[in-house]
């Protein structure tokens, strides 16, 4: 491996090969070549791919569960995020901080505040559909997770989660911040889009993905399933959409009660999910939505979302608090009773009009 500063001879010749050769990644030989390479791999990740880092985690939320595979029970917002390459380690550190929410029996919705510095090993491989990107932990004695809990529905809990032991902050805050920053991430990138998760995917795995692509000139956004409990909300997105002539196009399926789907600009209701994960109470966004549709379960649900170019997000909610779609009563709602498992897709298209 070269000095920093100092390019290999061999690196012009490459860099010329990466960008007259159509998906790269559909060539044998170089993909070949830098999978045998874990020099090569680092000198491309560290000059090419450390920085889209930051701004690819500050994206969207990242979600969380419980278990690999399992339903999404929450989210965890970054709002700030800085990067920095060790080339004599050959590591990233990333620090970031943000706020989040999460469903746990009993407790709840519990909101939180969350930061942490985490030095990652970066390697990739390059398959013939699709580049995976790894970053592993390295155990380095960084500053350790910070968990603080901003809100929790139960005022029970809230009593004891907030009194000296702290138990629900540093059970929940281990399990959800400190136990998954420990499995690292995936991301993978193919012709029709970009998926992140934490834990390590090895070729040819994928994500648990609840529907297929409709097309080839459609980009997917995000294709997962959530369970949203009952008096709960989730948050979908952002999905950006940058031009006139696009689309978003919803696919989905619900299981359990009939729930409402709430499409926002992402600016019109960060504040007000800022405000809930914080102690606000439940209430409305104080906005109007672009556009809303009942979810009825038993059904593959079809939606296209023809909306000016900005970033939104879909609240997808299951309370009486929000949208006009209520749920039954239910006495075992603490305990999980009477959730709806959401399995959608959205993509990014042409709009047809």
């Amino acid at each position: 491996m070269a000095r920093r500063g100092i390019v290999p001879k061999w690196v012009p010749t490459l860099m010329l090969i990466v960008s007259v050769v159509a998906g790269v990644s559909g060539c044998a030989w170089f993909r070949s070549t830098v999978n045998d390479s874990p020099g090569l791999r680092w000198w491309l990740f560290s000059n090419f791919g450390a920085q889209q880092t930051c701004p690819k985690v500050m994206a969207s939320g990242v979600p969380l569960r419980m278990e690999a595979n399992g339903p999404i029970i929450g989210r965890f917002f970054p709002n700030d995020c800085q990067q920095r390459v060790d080339e004599s380690r050959q590591t990233m550190t990333v620090s970031f901080s943000g706020t989040g929410f999460a469903w746990t029996p009993i407790a709840g919705r519990v909101g939180f505040r969350a930061s942490a510095s985490v030095e990652y090993r970066m390697d990739f491989r390059m398959e013939s559909d699709a580049l995976y990107v790894w970053g592993v932990p390295t155990g380095a004695a960084l500053v350790p997770p910070q968990f603080q809990l901003g809100s929790v529905e139960n005022p029970v809990v809230n009593w004891a989660a907030q009194g000296p032991a702290g138990y629900l902050a540093s059970t929940f805050g281990g399990q959800i911040l400190s136990g998954k920053l420990s499995e690292g991430f995936t991301a993978i990138r193919t012709d029709t889009g970009d998926e992140f998760v934490l834990g390590r995917l090895v070729p040819p795995q994928k994500p648990a993905r609840p529907f297929e692509l409709s097309g080839d000139d459609r980009m997917i956004l995000a294709n997962e399933t959530t369970e949203i409990k009952i008096g709960q909300f989730d948050l979908l997105g952002p999905f950006e959409v940058a031009k006139d002539d696009q689309a978003l196009f919803l696919r989905a399926r619900v299981e359990g009660p009939q729930i409402e789907g709430l499409v926002y600009p992402r600016h019109a209701i960060e504040a007000w999910r800022e405000g809930i994960q914080t102690g606000a109470a439940m209430a409305a966004p104080p906005n109007q939505p672009s556009a809303s549709l009942v979810l009825a379960p038993g059904v593959e649900i079809m939606q296209t979302l023809r909306l000016p170019p900005a970033s939104y997000v879909i609240l997808v909610d299951n309370s009486n608090k929000i949208g006009k779609v209520n749920p039954p009563f239910n006495l075992l709602g603490m305990m999980g009773s009477g959730a709806a498992k959401f399995s959608y897709a959205v993509e990014l298209g042409a709009n047809a009009d």
